[in-house]
């Protein structure tokens, strides 16, 4: 169907095609048989096209460039047949179909054929005001009038009296006048029934209702029905497709409002340098691998939002001192997230580096903290570091001997050694003894209060004699109080 924005347009320079010359030297590249069939064939594609049977034209000009390939005569005059075609097919009435239906290709797919064989006549006759004129018209039929004028431009630099592309040039010129003064009516039409905002990366669901994508899976987290009909809806995140030509029409006539939806939803998914959302659960320490299983509607929004970002989060814990969010907590990175059919998202996370909580606040029904990001106070050059990086090789010495007789020790234990090697693996350079200190103390099962403690600790040396004294005390069969 045409665009309502499309004015009544006439092929310009299209009246009739050429005719193939007779060459009697041709026969020292092709048999003089092969020769005289692509001219008959030339010349029943040529009479087909002044009758208007213009799908035998295609197929007789088709049949000739399978004989010789890339002739700009052969491609000229098939490309005037799929523009008249399309031209043909653009501006039938739709009551014609009821007396006479066709079948076969749309209008648009003839003007994309028509624009190939164009562009290759271009490529091969590029300073021939003819080429300019078929591939002009070939982009005004598929209404990409902002090239269709470059195009016109610069055939007239090759012929400014053309009086074929003078006339394109008018039309393309009236159709932005037309463009310009035209204003698209904003109605609630374009509006999600569930934010009463503009759709924003729309979804039509299969009982035809249209929502933003976080609006619908948001309002599915608490079941799977669609939100206005209440039809069972057996959809997923991963895979639902935004409707493109509905996102297409809101983003192009209403490009204002739309950037705003934009904004909003990445301020959501790309909160800040400095912003944090929360997964309230356990004190992490950074340097550990585990996997989440995330069932509760809140934190299902929140990992959507998070996979579209930068897969990161912060995971704190309760302080039961105060009740309140812990003042420090550690990001973790998601490294793969597996949506199941439920709704639920089985995650695997890898913790980074840990931040003091500065203040925060609810952010439909998860926490979004402000935070500052937090290292130890490293010595200067001298003694006091050559101490610090000796004590972390001895350290690790200890740590590899520690971990080769809890290795012998859990034989037929399979997930006690299965943890093992898992933190055996994950070992960090003694170069930096801040993550390593931190990874040191992951190797015994600590109570969240003194893993807390350890998280707010800013000494490496006093993080890494503590971590060796839990170690220790582990080794010895008993647990300090």
């Amino acid at each position: 169907m045409a665009s309502s924005f499309a004015p009544e347009f006439s092929l310009a320079g299209i009246d009739d095609v050429q005719d193939f010359p007779w060459q009697s030297g041709e026969g020292s590249s092709m048999s003089w048989e092969r020769y005289k069939h692509l001219c008959d064939l030339m010349q029943l594609g040529n009479k087909a096209f002044r009758e208007n049977r213009l799908d035998q034209a295609i197929e007789f000009y088709s049949r000739a460039n399978n004989i010789k390939p890339g002739d700009p005569i052969i491609l000229s005059n098939r490309c005037a047949a799929y523009l008249r075609i399309s031209q043909f097919l653009k501006h039938r009435p739709p009551s014609a179909s009821e007396y006479r239906p066709l079948s076969g290709l749309d209008p648009t797919t003839h003007a994309g054929l028509a624009l190939k064989d164009a562009e290759k006549v271009m490529s091969l006759q590029s300073n021939l005001a003819t080429s300019y004129i078929l591939k002009a018209n070939a982009l005004i039929l598929l209404e990409k009038y902002e090239l269709a004028r470059d195009v016109i431009c610069s055939g007239l630099q090759i012929d400014p009296q053309n009086n074929s592309l003078l006339n394109l040039d008018r039309s393309t010129a009236n159709t932005f006048t037309r463009r310009n003064h035209i204003k698209p009516q904003r109605t609630d039409d374009y509006d999600c029934t569930l934010c009463l905002k503009l759709l924003y990366e729309p979804i039509t669901t299969p009982c035809g209702h249209s929502f933003c994508r976080s609006c619908l899976f948001q309002s599915m987290d608490r079941g799977n029905r669609c939100p206005l009909c209440r039809t069972v809806l057996f959809i997923s995140p991963r895979t639902s497709a935004i409707s493109v030509t509905l996102n297409n029409i809101i983003q192009k006539n209403f490009p204002e409002e739309y950037a705003e939806r934009k904004s909003e939803h990445d301020s959501l998914t790309f909160p800040g340098v400095d912003l944090l959302p929360l997964f309230v659960m356990d004190v992490i320490l950074p340097c550990q691998k585990f996997q989440l299983n995330i069932f509760e509607p809140r934190y299902r929004l929140m990992v959507r939002r998070i996979m579209e970002g930068n897969r990161r989060m912060g995971m704190a814990v309760i302080d039961s001192s105060s009740g309140s969010i812990a003042d420090y907590a550690c990001e973790v990175e998601i490294t793969d997230c597996e949506p199941l059919p439920d709704g639920r998202f089985f995650l695997e996370v890898e913790s980074r580096r840990r931040c003091h909580i500065i203040r925060n606040w609810d952010q439909d029904g998860y926490r979004i903290a402000e935070v500052e990001w937090v290292e130890d106070s490293y010595p200067p050059e001298g003694a006091e570091r050559d101490d610090l990086l000796d004590m972390t090789n001895k350290a690790a010495a200890f740590a590899r001997q520690w971990i080769k007789d809890a290795q012998e020790a859990a034989q037929g234990d399979r997930i006690r050694l299965a943890e093992l090697f898992k933190a055996e693996g994950m070992m960090p350079t003694t170069r930096d003894p801040e993550r390593f200190s931190f990874w040191l103390a992951t190797l015994t099962n600590r109570r969240p209060s003194e893993r807390l403690d350890l998280l707010r600790i800013r000494d490496t040396k006093e993080r890494i004699r503590r971590a060796l004294l839990y170690m220790k005390a582990e080794e010895q069969g008993c647990r300090l109080q």
